[in-house]
């Protein structure tokens, strides 16, 4: 189905006065300029998701306020053409209180810049966690820092610098069910990166062939109790241009409005149309297909190595995750009608289920 979005281009609130959905904040634009104003408790979510990688590891990061608890959670994936090599996540979660300040200041949605900066969340958390993670603008970039114990009692400490080069485009949308259940979205693809992971007595690099680019999951909005999500994005070099694919489905549709994109050499190209995801939910490590309904401008197939899985049944959340890192191959077409083939771009696919 085609929707036909707004393209916004001032800064707008998210929310009215009395903290439902400022319709006026209905639409997607090429730089952030949301400003994330949430009021209310007991519904609203908040987070910062970063994946950093590299054609041989990656590193991801979460930071997230979920109103009755918070949860950061550093990963950390190697492999080589055999397989995995070294494969760590490290969470802790701790519970949320009413009224209390929230780590996630509200400014412009993530910018990353000097208008408040939303997208920070440093310094630290407080007290004594076994996961500590700091995300703070920087001139030209984004600082991601975290250190963490694995279960094998090895020290991971991770600094990494993600560029935001001038004129970078990125895609912010705003999806509303309803005046009261809405999120904004900043999904942010093909950012180069730099820095190193320290695992225990071995370090390894980010950006010292070129090839490492940050990709930015910015949530910030409303939820119903219980949804389920795709979300597929991949980032590097392919067919002598930097691509960047990002992709969503399930829980955009109805709304008007989609979270699809492409970002090539910086240039955004929206994708104002549901794609047609068609993967086997009871084997997600057999390849996906994501391609566009009526036209060719993405015909993907998505070839997994390795599912990070999560089921978990805690009470008030219940969440089944399948996020598959693997390669895109197929091809992608611009706005302009610029075709580009895809060729083994590093990424992921996941299918998720959540009660929250």
């Amino acid at each position: 189905m085609a929707t036909h979005e707004r393209e916004i281009t001032g800064p707008v609130d998210l929310c009215g006065p009395d903290g439902r959905l400022h319709r006026g904040a209905v639409g997607w634009s090429r730089t952030p300029l949301h400003r994330g104003n949430l009021r209310g408790w007991g519904r609203t979510k908040r987070w910062e998701y970063w994946c950093v990688t590299t054609p041989t590891h990656l590193l991801a990061l979460t930071v997230s306020d979920l109103d009755f608890l918070t949860l950061d959670t550093v990963y950390f994936l190697s492999w080589d053409e055999h397989g995995v090599l070294e494969d760590h996540e490290r969470t802790a979660i701790a519970p949320g209180l009413p009224l209390r300040p929230t780590a996630f200041p509200a400014g412009i949605a993530g910018s990353g810049g000097p208008h408040g900066a939303d997208l920070t969340v440093g310094p630290e958390r407080p007290g004594r966690r076994r996961v500590r993670i700091s995300i703070t603008h920087e001139p030209g970039g984004t600082r991601l820092r975290a250190r963490a114990l694995t279960a094998d009692l090895r020290p991971l400490e991770a600094d990494l610098l993600v560029a935001l080069p001038d004129g970078h485009e990125t895609l912010s949308v705003v999806v509303p069910w309803d005046d009261k259940r809405f999120q904004y979205t900043s999904k942010h693809t093909a950012r180069p990166a730099t820095g190193t992971v320290r695992l225990g007595d071995r370090t390894y690099g980010f950006g010292t062939d070129g090839d490492s680019w940050g990709v930015l999951d910015h949530g910030r909005g409303r939820w119903p109790r219980s949804l389920g999500w795709n979300w597929g994005a991949a980032s590097g070099r392919t067919d002598g241009h930097t691509v960047g694919l990002q992709f969503g489905g399930q829980w955009t549709e109805g709304t008007g409005s989609t979270e699809n994109a492409l970002c090539v050499d910086g240039r955004l190209s929206k994708i104002g149309t549901e794609l047609d995801w068609r993967h086997d939910p009871a084997d997600p490590l057999a390849p996906w297909r994501i391609t566009t309904p009526g036209s060719d401008q993405v015909d993907l197939v998505f070839h997994p190595f390795h599912d990070r899985r999560t089921r978990t049944e805690a009470g008030l959340i219940a969440n089944r995750t399948d996020q598959c890192f693997g390669h895109y191959r197929g091809t992608v077409r611009t706005d302009d009608g610029l075709r580009v083939a895809v060729d083994g771009l590093l990424g992921w696919a996941e299918d998720v289920r959540m009660r929250w």
